[in-house]
């Protein structure tokens, strides 16, 4: 006899099993919500879209217009370092370079922004380069100091410098998340440094889910 192992929960099997000897029409009704349930509960796996970086040593830039790094002074500093964190414990690389190096070499060069992506990887001497163009950040809509209209957007892209197109993206996303999720949230309800540091988990994860497998709600808020 074949044997089919089942994900859903032993109890929920036995439940469904008893659902037999219902009518067609109400056995369906409830197996359907019963399912819908589960899925609010639970969780579901979800590949990566590159596992590039898997034994490969990397470096996460992070670049922001001036507006941004204005009104945002510590988020690129901030989002380099999350990002590189996140990836070190989960993508499984060889080698990656401290985000503090990263942070002084742009505080030193002002310029590097004009230099070419296989350039920075081999300055740093890496075999990949996660480059995270952050667009947007911003807390409020602009021209409204009352509500909070949190959004965090980047074109990710990676760079293979070992490979024969070493300053072009072999890939690249774009992500934008948003916080609070719904309108006529104000300073009584969340305070700046909590929208901020909401946008930039939201943020942290969207990007770095990309690298490795993980698990996400089947019904995800962001």
């Amino acid at each position: 006899m074949l044997s089919i192992r089942s994900p859903l929960p032993s109890r929920l099997l036995l439940i469904l099993a008893g659902l037999v000897i219902l009518p067609g029409c109400a056995a369906g009704v409830l197996v359907g919500g019963m399912m819908e349930s589960y899925r609010e509960a639970s969780t579901r796996t979800i590949p990566s879209e590159y596992d590039g970086l898997q034994d490969k040593s990397f470096a996460v830039f992070v670049a922001a217009d001036r507006l941004i790094q204005s009104d945002h002074p510590q988020e690129v500093a901030r989002l380099t370092t999350l990002l590189t964190q996140r990836l070190i414990e989960q993508a499984d690389a060889s080698g990656v370079v401290p985000p503090a190096a990263i942070l002084e070499y742009q505080y030193n060069h002002p310029g590097w922004i004009a230099l070419s992506y296989d350039e920075l990887a081999d300055h740093f001497g890496v075999e990949r380069l996660v480059y995270v163009d952050l667009y947007e950040f911003r807390l409020r809509e602009p021209g409204n100091a009352y509500l909070w209209d949190g959004v965090a957007a980047a074109m990710i892209g990676v760079v293979e410098a070992d490979g024969p197109l070493g300053d072009e993206f072999v890939y690249s996303k774009q992500i934008v998340v948003q916080f609070p999720d719904a309108d006529g949230y104000g300073p009584t309800d969340y305070s700046s440094s909590q929208v901020s540091a909401v946008l930039e988990k939201r943020f942290v994860d969207r990007v770095t889910w990309l690298f490795y497998e993980h698990e996400e709600p089947w019904y995800p808020d962001y």
